[in-house]
């Protein structure tokens, strides 16, 4: 279970990462947007750095940008744990792997809903974790992919068992046990959590879903 804080309150981001770590998550999601490779514009190395002295939590960081091989030393220097980025907006991708292994961080690769699996077939088995997007990237509180969702089987198939494969986008109580019967074992959820009065219940909604 990985909270995005895409729909947390940002004034108090601090504070809202405490609560999802008080229900027990050890990770969180952070949604990384330039204005340019999506429509929207949310944070960058500055406010990470922020965030790292407040939390403890590890930081998997989505890259929804452009040119990301200009960025990813910039946001492992600021404390993130995990760096994804999108097959669409790298050329040399396996190198941009090497790189963020290189920075002590663990890599992601990730594709819009609209890209075949095939994209990814060759980087993804060097990666520890391939995001499968089940919206369009760039807005939270989107509506659930079905489609979408139904290619964490292919990327399950590419990658085996060892490597993570995580969804991201209208996660919530009643879109889990789908995901999860595809094979996902790591679950985005941002409006779902941080939508909810109650994030600590909202989270264990979700993690019941998923048995």
């Amino acid at each position: 279970m990985v909270p995005s804080i895409l729909s947390a309150d940002f004034a108090t981001l601090a504070d809202e990462l405490a609560v999802v770590a008080s229900a027990g998550v050890k990770v969180v999601h952070l949604d990384v947007m330039d204005g340019h490779f999506v429509p929207n514009i949310t944070i960058g190395p500055p406010v990470v750095a922020k965030l790292r002295q407040h939390s403890d939590l590890v930081f998997d960081s989505h890259l929804m940008i452009s040119e990301p091989a200009r960025y990813v030393e910039a946001f492992a220097k600021a404390g993130v744990n995990n760096i994804t980025f999108h097959i669409e907006a790298s050329d040399e991708p396996e190198k941009l792997v090497d790189t963020i292994h290189d920075l002590g961080c663990t890599a992601g690769i990730t594709f819009n809903p609209e890209t075949p699996v095939e994209a990814i077939r060759k980087v993804a088995p060097l990666c520890e974790m391939v995001l499968v997007m089940t919206v369009h990237p760039g807005f939270g509180g989107q509506e659930f992919m079905p489609e979408a969702a139904a290619k964490v089987v292919q990327v399950r198939e590419i990658v085996g068992p060892d490597i993570r494969v995580e969804v991201d986008g209208g996660i919530d109580p009643e879109t889990t046990p789908l995901v999860v019967s595809y094979g996902a074992d790591t679950l985005v959820a941002g409006s779902a959590i941080f939508g909810e009065p109650d994030r600590v219940a909202a989270i264990e909604a979700i993690r019941k879903a998923s048995k």
